[in-house]
């Protein structure tokens, strides 16, 4: 009898490991918080694994020095590891190389815990015309992220409003509140179109063009969360170990959970697209195995000409 086991799987796999990137002020902490459900500073630890004094790192960052290959970890959620490459937004060459070499090496490792499994970039909407910097150029057109996705997160979304509003403020005298919420919200979506920001992201001559995005907003206020993130970011992996390793943390969103079985049926009855052999219980355990609330047991019966996997029984 063999079981789906999140803890046996979290140690094939090891920690859920994140690159974070942004400018300063682009919301990246408030992201990581959310994520993690917490409103607590994350601890720091080297590479060997040593927490570094919390005295230590705020004086590291007063002077402006930053180490990538360090691991922020939350209480809360000890399953994420997040890296943080600020610097090289300032246009210092020497630490964009350094967070190119570290993509490169961590996205190539030979052990599956010390690759990074995705990459959050994070693109600030408070301030239109200035969306999308050299910062951001030098990113999507050089860097080599290889198989690991990028999701483009645009954040202080809610920033746009009072610009919309300012540009259509006329118009709105004697409308009603539900024709000018909507107004509003379609004159955010010209601005964002406007920027150009996403298709210069997608650019074909790019080499880190992202597989997803994402568009976050009120985050500082307690009734958001970043499920939109979780999702678009599990949809994005490749290697169905991580999204399962992935979903195991975010056992209260069924939306996903359903997302993530649904996308694994329908990838299993495309790769069997012809086949006159259908195996309905290998189905049930596909589906069944994206609830990690669910204890999903499986037993291996003979029969007279086969080997036949049965799905026994459901536990909740």
């Amino acid at each position: 009898m063999a079981t789906i086991d999140t803890q046996d799987l979290r140690e094939r796999i090891g920690r859920f490991r994140v690159l974070i990137i942004g400018r300063a002020n682009a919301g990246k902490t408030t992201i990581l918080r959310k994520v993690c459900d917490t409103t607590e500073d994350p601890e720091i630890y080297d590479t060997k694994g040593k927490k570094i004094d919390d005295a230590v790192v705020k004086s590291s960052i007063k002077r402006g020095n930053h180490d990538i290959a360090n691991e922020m970890v939350f209480k809360s959620n000890p399953v994420f590891v997040f890296h943080d490459s600020c610097g090289f937004e300032a246009g210092s060459e020497e630490e964009f190389d350094i967070m190119k070499k570290f993509i490169s090496e961590r996205a190539n490792a030979k052990k599956l815990e010390e690759r990074i499994h995705a990459i959050w970039y994070c693109i600030p909407m408070d301030n239109p015309s200035r969306t999308f910097q050299r910062s951001e150029e030098k990113f999507f057109s050089e860097c080599d992220t290889g198989h690991v996705p990028v999701v483009a997160i645009f954040t202080k979304f809610e920033s746009l409003r009072p610009f919309a509003y300012g540009a259509i403020k006329k118009q709105l005298k004697g409308l009603s509140g539900e024709e000018r919420s909507k107004r509003i919200a379609q004159r955010v979506e010209e601005m964002f179109t406007n920027t150009g920001v996403w298709d210069r992201l997608c650019d074909p001559e790019n080499r880190a063009r992202p597989k997803s995005h994402v568009r976050l907003e009120n985050m500082n206020q307690p009734n958001t969360n970043c499920d939109a993130l979780l999702e678009r970011t599990t949809l994005a992996l490749d290697n169905e170990e991580l999204r399962l390793c992935l979903v195991s943390t975010q056992q209260s969103n069924m939306e996903l959970c359903i997302k993530c079985a649904v996308a694994a049926l329908v990838d299993r009855a495309h790769r069997q697209f012809g086949s006159l052999l259908i195996n309905h219980e290998v189905h049930q355990y596909d589906i069944a195995k994206w609830f990690p609330h669910l204890k999903v047991r499986r037993r291996l019966i003979q029969s007279d000409d086969a080997l036949v996997m049965v799905l026994t029984n459901v536990v909740y």
